[in-house]
Parts: C-alpha cells; structure tokens; sequence
C-alpha cells in the first residue's frame, strides 16, 4: 500500500510535469511559426502522456481495485519519465537574452530543437509510455498496438468508404436466408481449409449478383473473425475505381483486425514514407506480405485470413488488375491468407488467371444450374413482396389494403421467368413496386408485367424501362419531349460522370437552379442511389443501368437512349465554363499568402472551402470529357482562351487537392486532338507547358504558390507559360535571374540515387525507365512525370547495369555482387537469381524474344541463359580480361561482346563459336550497340573514340571523335539514323551514322555520363550520370540555347561593398546588365563567404529568417554563393560555372 501512494504522489509530479511541457509548447506554437508540426508533434506527445499518467493515478489509487503485479517496475518507468521531462522543460525555458526580452513583453522565443531531434524526443516519451503500460499489466499490449495502429492510420492515405461495412455499402443488399444456400457453403468451405487455393474467382456477367454475394460472404466471415479486409470496386466512385489507394485501404484494416501487425507496417511506412505511391507490386510486398509473414506464428491470428474484393472488372486499369491478380497468387506461401474476388468475366481478367495457372480455384456464376437460382429467385421475390405488402397495409385504410396472399404464387413465378439469370432484375423491380412516388404496388406490378413475354424485349429492358416510362405516364408529346430532353441533361450526366456529385454539386456544374437535380430523379430511387442530403453523392445501384442507357443498338428505339460523346462534350464545355466563372480558379486560392506552405500544411478543410465538389470534379475530368467525345481543339476557341487565363491556377488546384501528376496526361491528351490546320498556336503552347510542368513538377505538387515565384522565375525568356502570366511573379522578386532564352534540351532531371548511375534502360513502349545505381539499387521511373514508381533492393553491391525484355514484363540487372537478377516490373517482386560469374557482372541483355539473356563479367566470359528455367546455356571464353559490355543483333542469332582487352568479339548464339574478333581500340572497350538491322556494329572506348563497324565483314567503317575523356556508352537510335555516346567528359553526343558528323552535344551532367538509351520512338534520351541523377533529353529540339561553361566551377565569390561589382576566384566583374557572368579562363582565388540577417540560402531553397522562400531548381544550385551589403541580392555560382543574380525584398512585408 506505501509503495502505491509513492507510486501516486510521483506520477502526480510527473503529471504536473506533462502540462508544462504542453503548456510551453503551447506558447512556442504561439510565438514561433518556423517549426509549428514539431511544436504540435511535442505538445500532443505531451497531452498523450499525460493521459496514460491519469490512468496509472486512477489504477494506484485504489478506487478501481486494480492490484499492481510489479510496482518496483512501475515506479522505475515513472521516475524514467520525470527525468525525460524535466530535461525537456529546462532546455524549453527561454534563456539569457530571450528571457530577458519576454519580461519586457518582447517576444524573441526561438524553437530549440531540430526537427531529428523532436522524433529523438519523442521516441523516448514513446518508450516511457509502452513502460509504463506494461509495468501496470493493464491493457498492455492493447496501449501500445493502438499507438501503432494510429500511426499506420496515420500516415497512409486510404478509401474510406470501399469496404462491405462502410456507409456506402450499409444499404446494399445481401442474399437472404436459404438464398445461394449451396454456394455460400461452397465458399466457406475453401476459406476454412488451409490447403485450398489462396484465390477463389467467382465470375458471372452482369446482374448476376455477385456483389450482393460479395457481401454475404463478407459478412459472415466477419462474424467468425476470419475477414481480414474488404474492398468494392466501384467504377466513377472516384478512388474507389482505380487501384491507387488499393493495397494502402487493405492494410490499414488488416491492422485494425491484427493489432499485432501495426508496429511492422509502422516500420515499412517509417523505411519509406512514399511507399503509397509506390508500384502495386511494392506496396503489395511492402505493407502487406512482409508484415504478414513476420506474424505467421502469432497466435493472436486466425486459422484463416481473407481478403474479400468485389468488382474488380470496375477497376480502371487492366494491366492494374492482372498486377493485382498476379501479386494475390505469390501469397500462397502464406497457408492462412487467401483472397475471394469477383468480377465480370471480361477478357483482361481471364487472361491475369490463365497466367497464374493453377493456383485459383473459379467458380462460374451464371452456369449453377437455373434450377437452383429459379429457386434463389423465388425466395428473394416472396420475401420482398410479402415486405412492400405488409408495410403498404400498415399505411393506408383497411379497404384500399392488398389481400394477404398478393400478388400469389402465379405471379411470382412470372416475375422470376423474367428475372433468370438476373438478380439485379428482381432488385430492382422491388425496389419500383414499392416507391410509393411512382404509384401503387398494384399499379406498378401491372407496369412490370406489361413486358412478360415480349421476345423483342432484353432482360435490361424489362428491368428499366418500367421505371423509366413513369418519367413521360400520361403527358402529351410537347411535354414528352421536355421531359426526355431534362431527364437525358440530369440522368446523363450522372451516369457519364467520370467520379459522383451531390445533386447541389451537380447542380452547379450543369449551371441549374438549385433543386433541379433533386426534382429531376424524384422518380428514379429504383435505379438510382439517392441519399436524403443533397449534399451527399447521387450514385448508380448498378452498372447495368448505364450500359442500358448507353447501348448505340437502342439508339432509335430507347426513347431514354443517352448519346453518350454529346453528353461528354456537353460536360466538357460546362467544367470549362465553371473553371472560367468568377474567382472559382485564381492565384492563391486558399489565401495561403506564404509561397513555400508545403500542400501538407494547408488542412483539407479550408482546401474544400476554397475549392467545392464541382470545381474539383471540373479541374480533374474536364480533358477527360473533352477527349472522350471526339471533338477538336484550335486556336482561340474555348479551351485555348481558358489555358491562356487559367493554366497556372489550374495546375495549383490540381497540387491542392493531390492531382498534379495527371496534368502531364491531361496536357497529352490535348495534344492528341489538336487539329492539324488551325492549331499552331495551342501547340505551340501546350508544348511549352508540358516542359513548365516536367520542369517544375517536384516542387509545384509539394508547395503550389512555387509556380508562381520559382517556376515562373526560373523559366526561360522565351517561354510561352512565362510571358502569358509574368504579372504573377511576386514584387518581392526585385531582380530575376538571366535565364536562358528557351528550354534546353533537359526534359526532367531524375533525383532519388545516393550512388553514381552506372547504366539506364527504358521499357519497350517507353512508358519506364529503370536506372542501376552504385547504391545497390534500381529505379525504376514513370517517363511521363519523372515520378520514382519502385525501388528494387536485393543486391548487396553495385548495379551495374539493366535490361528490359522485349515486352517489358521482366528487368534483368547485373551486380559486383557477381549474381544477374530478374525482376516482374509490374510488381517489383524478384523472380530469379542467377549464379555462376566467379567475377563482377558488368552487363546484361536480353534476346529479341527474351528467351536468352547474356551476361558479361569481369571474370573475362560471356554466360547465356535460358531465362524461362534459369539455366545456364552456354558459357563464351576468348577474352582475355574484363568483358564490359553484351548485345544481342535483332535476329538474336549473333551476340556482340566489349572487353578491356580492347577488342571487340562476335559470336554464334546457337553453337556458342567465335565468329569475328574486331581490333582497332587502342584502350578497354566500354559499350558496344547493334543498329536495328544489324548490319552495323558501335563501340565505345577509353581511348575517347566510337567506332563503327561492318558486321558483316569486320571492316571499320567510321571513327567518331570530338570526347574528351572516355567513351562509356552508346545507343542507336530506333531507326539507326542517329548514335547517341555518353563520356566521362560530362557530356553526351548525338552523331549522324551515315556521314560521321556531329549533332548535337548535350551538357547538363556535374559528373561522368555513364550510359545513354534511346526511347522506343527515339524522341527521347537519358543519360545516367556519377552526379547521382539521370536526365532525360528532347532529341529534337536542339543544342542548348545557351551555356556558360568552363572546366573549373566558381568556388568563391562576393560582392563589392558598392554593389557595383562581383569579386570571384576567377576573376572581378563590373555589374552593369543583368546578364550571366562570362568566366575568364585564370584568377586568382578569394576565400569569402557573406551572410546577412533574413536573406540566407542553402542546397535547394532561397531563404528568408529560416523560412524556405524561393525553390532552386538543378541548374540553378549554389556551389558558392554571397549576399549583398544591402542583403536583397544574391550571387550565385553554379558547379557548371552559370553565376547569376536575383534580388529579394521581404515577402512577408504585405502579409503582416
């Protein structure tokens, strides 16, 4: 009992202690604005603990009856964490000159802490929490797995409202007792044998009701404790129609149902926090199969984990559902997880299952015996019925009330001859013999009935047009046409919608009176989803209806036939006109007024104030509805008057709501439909503008007031985007940088590396990059964003080299590690390793038809693999050193190989002789490339020359010359008019094979170019670089514009102390333009640095008193810089030798 009230009088101490430290972090968050989430983090660290501390006092106290099994432990994890917070609230007290200035009312409080130190902080309150927690023995592992489960919840974006139990589902129906009775058995059955298949594929097509079984099946293993997850397609649901936020939605209720599963995705979350963006296939390993099989043995686990998903033919993306399909297949190493999905049976899914052979098991819906659905159908009908009877009755006067047998057996077996195979049939008649809107039960089971043996009648005319029919019951033929015409506007609309709308949302984009909508589907509750809030999503039941509307064979017979591309159009134009109406788009739109306010700081809350339903929709699905309904742009119509007005505050909505990325499809697909005549200048500037977004993607989709301020400031004087919206450059900019005059020919500069680039290749259809990386890894890149899509981790040493097969399913890399692995690339999952190289493996690639891949290895052989078994075909010797380099001719019946034996060797691949042994290099061959027809050979050399060569003969035929350093790659362009070579010169060149002259030279690189690729089409080059990066190059568009270059970068520089001139190592110069700076060739060296109060810089932001102002781009990154006297101009010397200018005022003068 002593040792419980000490325990008491403590942890009151330490409770005392908690709300100071809160208290403190309160008045920082107050006064200091530069580190406002560490403050918050801190503060809420301290609340939490104070929390658990309250607890303890009410356990120790005695008023709960609680007995402590360890009070020594108790008290020791007390004491542990009065000593944390004492610390913490001495170093939070304001010292010396703070101190002083705060009695006097002056505020001058400076965050102590870096943000590191904040998660040091706060990792050790963490472990004062889980110790004490589990030296109370009171709901130990409860408190600290909830801690974990709020951080998975935390940081992984997911769909809410995709699982069987969401709000969105609560209505939908389930099948009824003694409905699919045989099935649903059958189904429970595979989830509780641990040696089934891990996938079970229920198919049926339309209307069949798998989704009603969807749910069934949910439910029920919900109830035995065996659902692990659920997610329902749902196609135009926004996020819940595409596989994005698919496996992020999963695991986050995996961790709610497996607690002890939270703290390992905590850990994969915390290892990679962009994991939810990343490939399927690494989310997959990622967040669920790697947590999944470090709890195998964990008894809290069930005998049966299952995953139930719904629909999954509503999923956008078909190479997402084979991704899908593929990945659930890998699982079956894990006895207790299996997968239940359902879909249509259309032909991308079949093919996904045919590929994983025999490790599902299917069941064919509308193939059960039509005995057995006649009688599902049957029960559901009586039911249904015998419910709309009984609460009719109860709702009007005893002689208007229906007899008791109604409406008999007859009549329910004539509904169910109608219905067979259709559930989705029975559904929704029930649903329209009961919506007292339309009229009577009686009345409206006579409507129904009306279509009973029409054979020229569908299925789905039978189940809609009933419904449909009340909108025009007893009008004459003007108001007919009114109402068709309205209820195509609304109806139409909806069903065409790329994602749903409230009907006030839907209201305002259609450009309606208010109510409108809700007037127009007043009728339609049978087929439609209509909540009681117009606030909340009108949504179709079923899919079917749409197809039934849209059907072009009903054209001239549906009188509720909807066009479908007028309906697009029509939608197009209004999502324009809404965007272009008022201060709906505009710079600023959430008046955030501070240009470095990262998009994660501004809350949802004021971004949907800012930016309503309608307006989102319209940012996202304008192009969407544009291109789907065939038409044309040129210029000065619509679209091209609303980009000149509007790009730059449509790009920054898109960056608000999280929608950037798709800007570069959108600007694609605007392209694509351009007419070819009277189009010249939209081109010209959606071409411009697809370099603003690639060049200032990063930054604009983290903080979007940077489009305005950095992108716009650093692009190009000749830029179309840039001379459009100059008046939007801040004031606070006084003098703007000397750019160049037009875009180089750097498309994207890929970042991410921590090692020098060794080797780059892109997929077939050029939509992928993949990069190897003296890091141990390899990237792989989306080519239309620059976006990183996956990280392969598994070699233990440098990669030097990658290849993608002919249809980029497979990526082969090659390792000091001395072992070649292979790579799904839709999944990231590794699919082989191949052993047999005694040395480093220096290059791989592949055959024509993948069936061959060749290595190259430093132990002086070539290995040919056989790549469907693993097996080694052939091992080539001959070389006597180091084999750098291997490739395959088009035929795949030659294989070339590089060596720094300084030879180059061609080969038989079927019997594995020495063909041709070409000589001239007078240094190690790096790269060697065949022309498309093979007819040509390439080789680049240390001896800074390319050769190219006849393979036919062995004859030289050119000597390419113009490096200045050694030669490491080449490439041939597709057509194998260009060769592309890249140099430890830095620099890559482009050369015309026929005549041996040179093109172009590309310079951008800070390091040794160590391998280029042509893209499939050859418009595109990339370049993998020791700098760490990987650029990407407009292959047509030319030479840069402008480059001040020199061998030395400027290492130190400062201004005159009358501004007038700029001092540098290299020399002193007078400002009188503001231009680049040219370099002398010799100067002496100045050893100065300045820095001023409020103007400060570091790697890639201007700053202004520790706040990030102005974004650097690549090129534009200090190797030195220095402030002016007055401290509003900087200097800034780049590694390339670029010096350039800008002046800054204080931004924040106007906020204030």
């Amino acid at each position: 009992m002593a040792e419980a009230l000490g325990i008491v009088s403590s942890v009151i101490a330490v409770i005392d202690l908690s709300v100071k430290v809160a208290s403190r972090c309160s008045e920082y968050y107050t006064n200091v604005k530069n580190a406002q989430d560490d403050i918050k983090r801190l503060q809420s660290e301290a609340q939490e603990l104070k929390a658990i501390l309250e607890k303890v006092h009410s356990t120790c106290d005695g008023s709960n009856g609680v007995r402590l099994q360890d009070p020594q432990s108790l008290c020791k994890g007390v004491e542990d964490c009065q000593k944390q917070l004492v610390q913490l609230e001495g170093k939070l007290e304001p010292r010396g000159a703070n101190k002083l200035m705060n009695r006097y009312g002056i505020r001058a409080l400076k965050w102590p802490f870096k943000s590191k130190e904040v998660d040091s902080l706060i990792k050790k309150l963490e472990n004062c929490k889980a110790n004490i927690s589990f030296s109370l023995q009171v709901d130990q592992e409860v408190q600290i797995l909830n801690i974990h489960q709020n951080n998975v919840l935390d940081k992984l974006r997911y769909v809410n409202n995709a699982a069987f139990d969401s709000h969105d589902e609560e209505h939908n129906a389930r099948c009824y007792q003694d409905t699919r009775a045989e099935l649903l058995r059958h189904i429970d059955s595979w989830a509780s044998d641990r040696d089934s298949k891990c996938i079970f594929w229920l198919n049926g097509m339309a209307g069949t009701g798998k989704s009603t079984i969807s749910r069934t099946v949910a439910q029920n293993l919900a109830q035995k404790g065996e659902l692990g997850a659920s997610f329902f397609f749902k196609r135009g649901k926004g996020d819940r129609g595409h596989a994005g936020m698919f496996f992020a939605t999963i695991v986050t209720q995996l961790v709610q149902k497996l607690p002890s599963l939270a703290p390992h995705v905590r850990d994969a979350i915390e290892a990679d926090p962009g994991i939810s963006g990343k490939a399927l296939g690494q989310q997959f390993d990622t967040l669920v199969l790697k947590p999944l099989m470090k709890i195998q043995n964990d008894p809290q686990k069930s005998s049966s984990i299952v995953i139930v998903v719904d629909a999954l033919d509503e999923c956008d993306r078909e190479k997402d559902v084979e991704a899908i399909i593929r990945l659930f297949s890998q699982a079956q190493h894990i006895a207790s997880l299996k997968f239940f999905l359902t879909s249509r049976p259309e032909l991308p899914i079949r093919l996904g299952f045919k590929k994983i052979g025999d490790r599902y098991k299917g069941l064919v819906l509308h193939e059960i015996p039509e005995e057995i659905v006649k009688e599902d159908i049957s029960s559901f009908l009586e039911h249904e019925l015998a419910i709309i009877r009984e609460d009719y009755n109860i709702s009007v006067t005893q002689n208007r009330q229906l007899p008791a047998d109604w409406p008999g057996y007859t009549i329910i077996q004539s509904l169910v001859g109608m219905a067979i195979p259709l559930f989705i049939f029975a559904t929704t008649i029930c649903r329209f013999i009961n919506d007292r809107k339309c009229g009577q039960p009686k009345e409206q089971l006579a409507e129904v009935l009306k279509y009973e043996g029409r054979s020229q009648v569908s299925k789905l005319d039978a189940t809609y047009l009933p419904v449909l029919n009340q909108l025009i019951f007893e009008v004459n033929p003007s108001q007919r046409r009114g109402i068709l015409q309205d209820s195509k506007q609304v109806v139409g609309s909806i069903v065409i919608l790329a994602s749903p709308l409230s009907a006030t949302s839907l209201d305002r984009l259609l450009g309606l009176p208010e109510g409108i909508v809700d007037s127009k589907t007043d009728l339609l509750h049978s087929v439609l989803s209509i909540p009681s809030r117009p606030d909340h999503h009108i949504r179709l039941l079923h899919l079917s209806f749409r197809d039934f509307l849209i059907d072009t064979e009903k054209c001239g017979t549906n009188p509720f036939w909807i066009d479908e591309k007028d309906t697009h159009k029509k939608l197009a134009t209004r999502c324009i006109e809404l965007l272009s109406t008022g201060e709906n788009l505009k710079k600023d739109i959430c008046n955030v007024r501070t240009p470095e306010k990262p998009r994660a700081d501004i809350d949802k809350q004021t971004i949907d104030f800012h930016l309503p339903s309608e307006i989102q929709y319209a940012c996202q699905y304008w192009v969407y509805h544009l291109k789907e309904s065939g038409s044309s742009i040129y210029d000065s119509d619509q679209v091209h008057n609303f980009l000149k007005c509007h790009f730059l505050p449509w790009l920054e909505s898109l960056s608000l709501i999280g929608r950037l990325r798709e800007s570069i499809g959108m600007v694609d697909s605007l392209l694509n439909i351009i007419d070819p005549i009277k189009g010249d200048q939209i081109a010209r500037f959606l071409h411009d503008g697809k370099r603003f977004i690639l060049s200032y993607y990063s930054i604009a989709d983290s903080s979007p007031l940077q489009l305005y301020s950095s992108a716009l400031t650093f692009a190009p004087k000749k830029s179309i985007i840039r001379n459009t919206f100059h008046n939007y450059i801040p004031d606070w900019i006084l003098q703007k940088p000397n750019t160049d005059l037009g875009w180089n020919t750097v498309l994207q500069t890929l970042e991410g590396h921590s090692g020098s680039v060794n080797s780059v290749a892109f997929s077939a259809d050029s939509k992928l990059l993949a990069s190897a990386s003296r890091d141990h890894t390899i990237k792989i890149w989306d080519t239309a964003t620059g976006t990183l899509q996956q990280t392969l981790e598994g070699h233990s040493n440098s990669v030097n080299s990658v290849a993608f097969s002919a249809n980029s399913k497979l990526l082969a890399s090659a390792s000091c590690d001395r072992t070649i692995k292979i790579w799904d690339t839709a999944t990231g999952t590794l699919q082989q390793t191949l052993e047999g190289h005694r040395g480093s493996v220096n290059s791989v690639a592949f055959s024509t038809n993948s069936k061959l891949l060749a290595s190259a290895s430093g132990d002086h052989t070539i290995k040919i693999w056989d790549t469907a078994t693993s097996t080694l075909q052939q091992t080539l010797e001959g070389h006597s050193n180091s084999v750098n380099s291997v490739a395959f001719s088009a035929n795949s019946k030659l294989l070339a190989s590089a060596s720094r034996d300084y030879t180059i060797k061609i080969w038989d691949t079927a019997t594995g002789t020495l063909q041709q042994t070409l000589e001239g290099h007078r240094c190690s061959v790096n790269s060697i490339a065949f022309s498309a027809n093979s007819k040509l050979l390439a080789s680049a050399s240390h001896d800074y020359t390319i050769k190219i060569w006849d393979t036919a003969t062995g004859t030289l035929q050119q000597t390419l010359e113009g490096h200045s350093n050694s030669v490491n790659s080449v490439a041939f362009s597709t057509n194998s008019k260009l060769l592309a070579s890249a140099s430890n010169d830095r620099t890559i060149k482009i050369w015309d094979t026929a005549t041996g002259t040179l093109q172009q030279t590309l310079e951008g690189h800070r390091g040794s170019v160590n391998s280029v690729a042509f893209s499939a089409n050859s418009k595109l080059l990339a370049s993998a670089s020791c700098d760490y990066t990987i650029k990407i190059w407009d292959t047509a568009t030319g030479t840069l514009q402008q480059t001040l270059e020199g061998h030395f970068g400027v290492r130190n520089l400062s201004f005159g102390i009358t501004n007038s001139t700029l001092i540098t190592d290299i020399g002193c110069f007078r400002l009188n333009i503001n231009s680049n700076i040219p370099l002398p060739s010799s100067s002496r060296a100045i050893n100065s640095r300045s820095h001023r109060q409020g103007l400060s810089i570091n790697e890639s932001w201007v700053i202004w008193n520790d706040q990030n102002l102005l974004w650097l781009p690549p090129d534009f990154r200090p190797e030195i810089f220095t402030i002016s006297h007055t401290g509003s101009k900087l200097a800034i010397a780049c590694q390339s030798g670029r010096v350039f200018i800008i002046g800054i005022n204080d931004p924040y003068s106007n906020i204030l």
